[in-house]
C-alpha cells in the first residue's frame, strides 16, 4: 500500500474526504518525525512504538573490492509492533 492508497483507505474509513484524510495523514508524519529528531519515543498503545536507536560504527567489506571497511555509527528508527496488531497479523 502506498501513500496514496492509504489517504483513500483512511478517508473511506474514517468518513472524510481524501484531502481530510491526507493533512491528518501528513500531521501525523510530521509530528511523529519531530518528536522521533528530538529523541522522544511515539508509542500508539496495541499498534506500536518508534523509537531512535544508536548503531554503533561497525567493520564491513566492499563486495566488489573486498576490502575492509569501516561503516560510520548512525541513528537509525525503530519500530516495535504492539500486541494488538502482532496478534491480529498473526492470524
Amino acid at each position: 500500500m502506498n501513500k496514496a492508497e492509504l489517504i483513500s483507505a483512511i478517508a473511506e474509513e474514517a468518513g472524510l474526504t481524501k484531502a481530510d484524510a491526507k493533512k491528518a495523514l501528513d500531521s501525523f508524519i510530521k509530528v511523529t518525525t519531530k518528536a522521533l529528531k528530538k529523541g522522544d519515543r511515539v508509542a500508539l498503545v496495541g499498534f506500536g512504538s518508534w523509537a531512535v536507536k544508536k548503531r554503533d560504527a561497525r567493520k564491513g567489506r566492499n563486495p566488489q573490492t573486498k576490502k575492509e571497511i569501516t561503516i560510520p555509527a548512525k541513528k537509525v528508527v525503530k519500530f516495535k509492533a504492539g500486541s494488538d496488531l502482532a496478534s491480529a497479523v498473526e492470524k
